[in-house]
């Protein structure tokens, strides 16, 4: 077809998705990667969409698992929001039943059904470095507050323990955010609340993955968190390249990771 690249074998993504996806990706200076942010927020929608990039979904979904009925009051902060696609999930439509989640692990194939959200969050707060994917989040409605936030250079705006759940869906991720960003998520974290992250299982990932893996540890060997999930899913998003697919199926896969905050301990009586 003409205008689109043939990423792998049988699969056509449109013009552009493969740079586009490689650029963000290869470990380029900070200013240089948000400029790429910046002019990608026009089409990055369109674009994920067609990767059928699944984190955003996969995330609602835990979640809807934690809290099988959000309280009303309930705040919810999106780090690195992009356009909004974790907002939309977990707010704006697409259901908060039929999940396709168990209790136990993912359906691989669970698809959401479309119908409106009836036990999803209605306090959204999203973060992101990017001044451009930042204007994108505000056009879609469903955040009350969004704040520019270089995550890895500087704190999260806020006080501490200040929201009952928190996502990092898509930035946890080699040339994106560093795993040293962990105590800072925990950090406005309510006791006993919820954070949500993801990243990718394919090769060029997987140094990053091992990374991360050994931090979320060492904070729950010291008492910070407890895991409840870590779900591997085969088909995360498709691959932009042969080299990147998971044994030649077209698509990468990734994992999902649900932590909850340990409470702070009662004080011993004398």
């Amino acid at each position: 077809r003409v205008g689109a690249d043939p990423a792998v074998p049988g699969m056509v993504l449109p013009s552009g998705v493969r740079e586009r996806v490689a650029a963000v990706h290869r470990g380029s200076a900070l200013p240089e990667r948000l400029r790429l942010y910046d002019g990608w927020a026009t089409d990055y929608d369109q674009h994920v969409a067609a990767l059928e990039y699944r984190a955003p979904h996969l995330a609602a979904a835990s979640l809807a698992f934690a809290f099988p009925a959000a309280p009303a009051e309930a705040r919810l902060l999106d780090v690195a929001c992009g356009t909004g696609l974790v907002a939309r999930e977990v707010r704006g439509g697409t259901g908060w039943d039929g999940m396709g989640w168990d209790g136990v692990g993912m359906r691989d194939n669970a698809r959401l059904p479309p119908q409106l959200h009836r036990h999803g969050f209605r306090c959204l707060h999203g973060v992101d470095g990017s001044a451009g994917m930042l204007e994108r989040a505000r056009s879609t409605g469903l955040y009350q507050e969004l704040r520019q936030c270089v995550l890895g250079r500087e704190p999260l705006p806020g006080p501490a323990e200040q929201y009952d759940a928190v996502t990092v869906v898509g930035a946890l991720g080699e040339g994106q955010v560093p795993t040293t960003v962990l105590p800072e998520l925990l950090r406005v974290t309510k006791p006993g609340g919820f954070l949500c992250l993801t990243t990718r299982s394919n090769p060029s990932n997987l140094r990053y993955k091992w990374e991360l893996e050994v931090e979320l540890g060492k904070l729950e060997c010291c008492g910070a968190w407890q895991k409840l999930l870590a779900q591997e899913v085969g088909y995360w998003e498709r691959a932009t390249s042969e080299e990147e697919s998971t044994q030649g199926t077209g698509y990468i896969s990734g994992v999902v990771y649900l932590y909850q905050k340990c409470p702070v301990p009662p004080l011993e009586e004398d």
